[in-house]
């Protein structure tokens, strides 16, 4: 019996020392099981970190692109429009030349009286084209407006002709819309 007791005592120290290394095995996997886990956690909050820097970066870029495409076909709207509205301009210049000179005819004297006619016809078959496509002449009568005047002679101020006030215009000034395509030639009381 005594030695049963004895194999019944190393059975019980045995079962303890089981069960203390039992626990200490489920303390230390606790242990293990938490830093894994929170290496996972940090691996995988990491990786999640850098995936929404990464779509910032892409989300950003692909704002800027579509600003800058926006921005191009605004251009290109805004250039295609003004071709359109100025695309008589260089026929205009070309034509401006040929108008003075029928102007100067007409302002001669002892032409017949069909000749004259045909030449007012003809001017004004080329103003009326000019106006169809936005070409109008520049008044110059009133104030000097460096804008659209050009000074080529100055004459002393009077009573009928007041300072900086067109006196007198050698060459007539045109625009195209907004845009001077001569400016007048003027004499300017000062």
């Amino acid at each position: 019996m005594a030695e049963k007791k004895k194999e019944d005592m190393k059975k019980a120290q045995n079962e303890k020392e089981a069960e203390k290394v039992d626990e200490v095995t489920e303390e230390a996997v606790e242990e293990l099981t938490e830093e894994a886990l929170e290496d996972i956690v940090e691996e995988e909050v990491s990786e999640l970190d850098e995936a929404l820097a990464r779509a910032e970066e892409w989300e950003n870029k692909f704002l800027r692109i579509s600003a800058e495409i926006q921005n191009i076909q605004r251009r290109a709207n805004e250039e295609r429009s003004s071709i359109l509205k100025y695309r008589s301009q260089d026929l205009a210049k070309k034509i401006l030349p040929s108008l003075d000179n029928l102007e100067r005819a007409l302002a001669l004297e002892g032409l017949a009286e069909d000749v004259k006619k045909g030449l007012e016809m003809t001017r004004e078959s080329l103003v009326n084209a000019l106006e169809e496509e936005g070409v109008t002449e520049i008044k110059a009568d009133g104030a000097f407006d460096p804008n659209f005047h050009m000074a080529v002679q100055t004459v002393p101020a009077d009573d009928e002709h007041p300072a900086d006030h067109v006196v007198q215009v050698f060459q007539k000034g045109y625009q195209l819309h907004d845009r001077i395509l001569r400016p007048a030639m003027v004499v300017v009381a000062q």
